[in-house]
């Protein structure tokens, strides 16, 4: 498919095509910190960036097996896959692309609300020192602008382990409910609002983050009804997550072209019948299971007998889980403590605050920044953000990038001894390590007051951000057991909040006692970022301390086996030792 696109010449002329008409109706009528050659040029390696993307997957596949495993991947499985099932995961790609993370295109929707008055009674009159000329200082609105994606993303952060929490207990279709009620709640309360009530943007852009990610998570699980395709699924799905956010873009140039910002958003909240529709055809009531088991069915069924086996299958496994519970309840909860303080853990942490606090620092500023070093030319400020918004569309293309890293491994054989899931967590710092220095690279770039670096800025941005939430999921997926996978990786962004609400002091700091300048507090959060190479460090350490104890087991088992083969049966002794080392894996890793 990929090989089809290099062989017709004619696509890449018509790429180039749309963009010199793209180019013709966003080149702004006056652009004078940034020739207009920077913007073709950065279109034109955005462009590059996905071919690159696109060649790298037709690597993978060329690979020895995998492309006849992407193959079966399209097709369908033994002639088990439904077609309820391809619906769900299309489904959830449109969901996740236009919903759920749409709060985080927080920088075009501040000039539509800018436009529209929103906190502008913050807006004072001010005398400039050098020539005591008289201007509009809006450092105030700024500022709330500011604290009203800070307080969301605080918001999602403390409540992303309790989110969880309730997934886990209630099930899909109760977490779903509590969603769209919030989803709606938000949409209203900006479609109800203007520029006397902004406070209302607290509350709503609060619910919208929070709603999304309840949506996300439910999708999640989708991934597991393609078998060993979860991983590949769940990243895409990451990826749409982090595109979504180019809806506030949709809405700023609509709002450009005269629809408002009102309208927008009563769209957005008609459009909750689709969250409603898919929540009861093509969504379970509870989880999906994993492994799927082959009569599994969900959604709601057109004949009482099919709902009869379905709720005789349920309770099957709900017994099961019960039953399961009640035996390993007391081993879990130790199990449980025991990873949340391991080192392992703790770096893992450490990597995940420093890259949630650049980023959300940068989003937070990214509009007053613009608008410092753009001299408050709101033609060129609304150039950069359609440029910002662009890149952000990419997110769903870089993000399978770090699957393809973790996974590159899957076609070697394994060391002797070497279990799966410790070749898993062997290939993990290859590709930590990446993401910590796309993130010291993002925070060098924003933190340097040129204009036109801010493409590139915008660039590694979408990338550390994609990279981030793909690593953060699968890191722990593999790292720890998968009984606790949903509580580690809530506990980690929840745990992440407390280090969140440094943005504060820092926000009020760079409207205050920097005048707007936020360059000091962007040289140590540069700094800051350094921690993050703690992790991949960590890892690859603790992978060389397991090789090494497998490899002393093995002379042990040699040892034992030569000396006391008479005694002890050498099949005995190689099942003990293996079983020691798989067990050292599973559970030692909760205790380093």
């Amino acid at each position: 498919m990929f090989g089809a696109i290099e062989d017709q010449p004619h696509i890449h002329n018509r790429l180039q095509q749309i963009v010199s008409e793209r180019w013709e109706q966003l080149r702004p009528s006056r652009l004078r910190a940034v020739p207009q050659a920077c913007f073709r040029n950065f279109v034109a390696l955005l462009l590059s960036l996905q071919r690159l993307t696109f060649y790298s997957f037709t690597a993978a596949l060329h690979s020895p097996g995998s492309a006849e495993a992407f193959g079966n991947m399209l097709r369908n499985q033994g002639g088990e896959m439904k077609l309820q099932h391809w619906l769900t995961l299309l489904s959830g790609l449109v969901e996740s692309l236009f919903f759920t993370g749409i709060a985080y295109g927080w920088a075009s929707l501040v000039f539509v609300l800018k436009a529209d008055g929103y906190f502008a009674a913050y807006c004072t009159n001010a005398t400039r020192d050098e020539d005591y000329a008289v201007y509009t200082d809006c450092s105030g609105q700024d500022e709330h602008f500011s604290q009203v994606l800070s307080v969301a993303s605080i918001a999602t952060t403390i409540l992303r382990f309790p989110i969880g929490y309730v997934f886990d207990r209630c099930g899909t279709a109760v977490t779903r409910i509590v969603a769209i009620s919030l989803y709606t709640t938000s949409t209203l309360l900006i479609t109800l609002s203007n520029a006397d009530t902004s406070v209302l943007l607290y509350p709503a852009l609060s619910s919208l983050i929070i709603a999304g990610m309840m949506l996300y998570i439910t999708n999640a699980q989708v991934g597991n009804l393609f078998h060993s395709y979860r991983s590949t699924t769940i990243t895409i799905y990451n990826g749409a997550f982090e595109s979504s956010a180019a809806v506030c873009l949709i809405i700023k140039l609509l709002y450009e072209r005269g629809v408002s910002l009102h309208t927008s958003f009563l769209f957005l909240t008609l459009c909750n019948i689709i969250h409603c529709v898919r929540t009861i055809f093509l969504m379970p009531r509870r989880h999906i299971p994993y492994p799927l088991p082959e009569t599994y069915t969900y959604g709601v069924s057109c004949t009482v007998q099919k709902r009869k086996r379905r709720r005789e299958e349920n309770d099957t496994v709900q017994t099961f889980k019960e039953g399961d519970a009640e035996k390993t309840e007391k081993d879990e909860k130790a199990t449980f403590r025991s990873c949340v303080f391991s080192w392992l853990f703790f770096c893992h942490l450490v990597w995940v605050v420093t890259i949630i606090l650049s980023q959300f620092i940068f989003l937070a500023n990214v509009n007053p920044m613009l608008t410092r070093l753009a001299d408050e030319d709101q033609t060129v400020v609304s150039h950069y953000t359609n440029a910002f918004a662009i890149t952000q569309l990419c997110g769903v293309l870089f993000a399978p990038l770090s699957g393809l890293l973790m996974d590159r491994h899957k076609h070697r054989p394994l060391a002797p001894g070497e279990t799966s899931r410790e070749a898993d967590l062997r290939s993990a710092p290859l590709a930590l390590l990446l993401s910590c220095l796309l993130c010291f690279f993002f925070c060098v770039c924003f933190t340097c007051p040129v204009l036109p670096l801010q493409y590139v800025t915008f660039i590694l941005q979408v990338f550390s951000s994609s990279f981030f939430y793909g690593l953060h999921q699968a890191f722990i997926s593999i790292a720890f057991p998968a009984s606790h996978f949903g509580k580690m990786s809530g506990m980690a962004m929840s745990l992440s909040a407390l280090v969140l609400l440094l943005q504060f002091p820092l926000l009020h700091l760079i409207q205050n006692q920097l005048r707007g300048d936020p360059l000091y507090v962007n040289i140590g959060i540069t700094v800051v970022s350094l921690l993050a190479f703690i992790h991949p460090v960590q890892v690859s350490l603790y992978c060389r301390e397991l090789a090494k104890q497998r490899k002393n087991s093995q002379l042990t088992q040699q040892s034992l086996r030569s000396s006391d083969h008479e005694a002890v049966p050498s099949s005995s002794l190689r099942d003990k030792d293996e079983a020691g080392t798989s067990n050292h894996l599973e559970s030692g890793v909760c205790l380093t």
